[in-house]
């Protein structure tokens, strides 16, 4: 098996998934083996949510924690590295909630956070925060559309993995997505 430790190669879908089910079964030096692997994905993925490196690199820190604990609760249909995607999305959401929340206004009252910054920008809103905050005001009251909407236009993951992730019929999670990016185009657009 290659491993990314060894000369930079990156494991193939099929062997991370053979891993992952090594270690979802309690082999200790799968796991290890695992994490060791899938921790660059972890970490690209926390980068695309959050625009800054030492919040990203929390959220990698708890994605790989969930990842370590919660293996079993991988069900291993479809690809591991699908899976990692929501728990890694999931765990970078967290840490951007956690950090709002203890957020005060002085933090921002110099000014230097009214530009978005084009390194941070996304191309779905003006910036990944916006996104968030949108996902967030969605979230309250129709949490169903944030995780498919997120997973298909923030990840881009084909609409029969989401459906598989997300335990829903294809057509129901098309829909899904549909009326998710409805509620959310006001919210970018800044319509609030």
């Amino acid at each position: 098996m290659s491993n990314s430790g060894d000369h930079g190669v990156a494991a193939t879908p099929d062997e991370i998934d053979e891993l992952a089910r090594t270690a979802r079964d309690g082999d200790r030096d799968a796991l290890e083996s695992l994490l060791g692997e899938v921790r660059p994905r972890v970490l690209n993925i926390c980068r695309g949510v959050l625009p800054y490196s030492g919040d990203a690199e929390d959220a990698c820190q708890e994605a790989m924690l969930n990842v370590a604990t919660k293996i079993g609760s991988w069900g291993g249909r479809g690809r591991f590295t699908t899976w990692l995607h929501v728990v890694s999305v999931n765990s970078a959401r967290t840490t951007y909630r956690r950090l709002k929340n203890l957020a005060t206004p002085t933090d921002f009252e110099d000014g230097a956070h009214d530009r978005p910054d084009p390194r941070t920008t996304s191309v779905i809103a003006g910036t990944r925060l916006d996104l968030l905050e949108a996902m967030e005001s969605i979230e309250r009251d129709h949490p169903q559309y944030v995780e498919p909407l997120l997973l298909r236009d923030v990840y881009g993951l084909p609409y029969d993995e989401i459906a598989a992730l997300v335990g829903a019929p294809l057509g129901t999670v098309k829909a899904q997505i549909h009326h998710g990016r409805k509620l959310a185009r006001p919210l970018l657009r800044g319509d609030r």
